[in-house]
């Protein structure tokens, strides 16, 4: 099933038996306070995204390096998470490998433990970027806004961890937590932007070695294509994002994607009519170079015979709903996802007395 509510109008009201998940609406009108911001941040983000482009691949990997940890702390306090949030830090040895991560519980969410819905979370930024922290404020609010806690995992990251590093990390944070004892279907995948793409990625290798699939999953922005070709081509055809010049983010990825086969079934994600998948909600700003990916992950979906709703909100950039001191949309974007997220609950039944 495809359900797409288009930008730049009222959505389109589908019929009773096509609207399975209520209202979810997107106001077709962007404020002019997300249309300043964007300006302003065009004006700052892309001469520094150009003079990355021009940079020796070797001077891009340190300069990333180099400005991380001041990116990094820049976003956690554009993006706080709400007081009375508890966070619980993660590090454990599972199978072969390391789990890092973090519980993240706001006020309003339950504690988690085996039998209660969780929200998994993979963060985005490029594969070399970022982190649990940086994403600590999103995590929190959708938390509150579905009762659920999160655990987000902190997976390793490029240029120091190149392909399939994050994605192996991502399978390994799945896998612990149906070792925990929580239920496959009381799993909702979120992510954001690479997020999106380990989340793809996760549904592929799930389906090959037989492990049962999340619940539902809500993508931000995700990426589907990790070469950028679809982006751009998506900004040689006049999509001005207000944050990503698309030329030098791929020089970016290619940090961490470095010589992997552009087909590789990991990293071109093909999913089959046979695969079971997850109600999917997807979310995308209608300025960003970013909107292809989020249509191809939508189309991707669909394709394969799962059920797929797409928004794309008006004057919105790249995962604004990140940055709710920035973008007015932020917070009623992130209402929908949790609205999607509590209608999508799996059905309990009461055993037989």
């Amino acid at each position: 099933m495809s359900i797409t509510l288009p930008a730049g109008g009222a959505p389109i009201p589908p019929a009773d038996d096509e609207k399975p998940f209520g209202n979810l609406g997107v106001d077709p009108h962007g404020s002019r306070r997300s249309r300043a911001v964007n300006a302003y941040l065009a004006r700052v983000t892309w001469p520094m995204m150009l003079a990355a482009g021009r940079s020796h691949p070797l001077v891009t990997a340190q300069m990333i390096q180099r400005t991380r940890p001041g990116l990094n702390r820049t976003i956690e306090r554009l993006s706080p998470p709400p007081s009375g949030t508890q966070v619980e830090l993660v590090r454990e040895t599972f199978r072969g490998g390391q789990i890092r991560g973090e519980w993240v519980t706001g006020r309003r969410a339950a504690d988690p433990q085996p039998g209660t819905r969780i929200i998994y979370y993979l963060h985005g930024s490029g594969y070399v970027v970022c982190s649990p922290r940086t994403h600590r404020g999103l995590v929190a609010r959708l938390g509150n806004r579905t009762e659920l806690s999160a655990f987000s995992l902190d997976y390793r990251l490029g240029p120091e961890h190149p392909w399939p590093c994050a994605g192996n990390d991502a399978i390994r944070g799945y896998r612990w937590l149906l070792a925990q004892g929580y239920r496959a279907e009381d799993i909702v995948v979120a992510g954001d932007s690479a997020g999106g793409h380990l989340a793809l990625d996760l549904l592929a290798v799930n389906h090959a070695t037989r492990t049962p699939q999340p619940g539902s999953m809500v993508l931000f922005s995700p990426l589907y294509d990790p070469t950028f070709d679809l982006a751009v081509d998506n900004q040689r055809s006049g999509v001005h994002d207000p944050i990503i010049n698309a030329v030098t983010a791929r020089k970016i990825l290619r940090l961490y994607t470095r010589t992997a086969d552009p087909d590789h079934p990991r990293m071109r994600i093909r999913l089959t009519p046979e695969m079971t998948l997850p109600k999917t909600l997807i979310q995308y700003g209608s300025l960003e170079v970013m909107g292809a990916d989020a249509r191809a992950t939508h189309d991707e979906i669909v394709g394969a015979g799962g059920v797929s709703v797409i928004q794309a909100w008006p004057d919105q950039g790249h995962v604004f709903q990140l940055m709710p001191r920035l973008s007015a949309e932020a917070r009623q974007a992130v209402d929908t996802a949790a609205r999607f997220i509590t209608v999508t609950a799996p059905t309990r039944t009461e055993p037989a007395s």
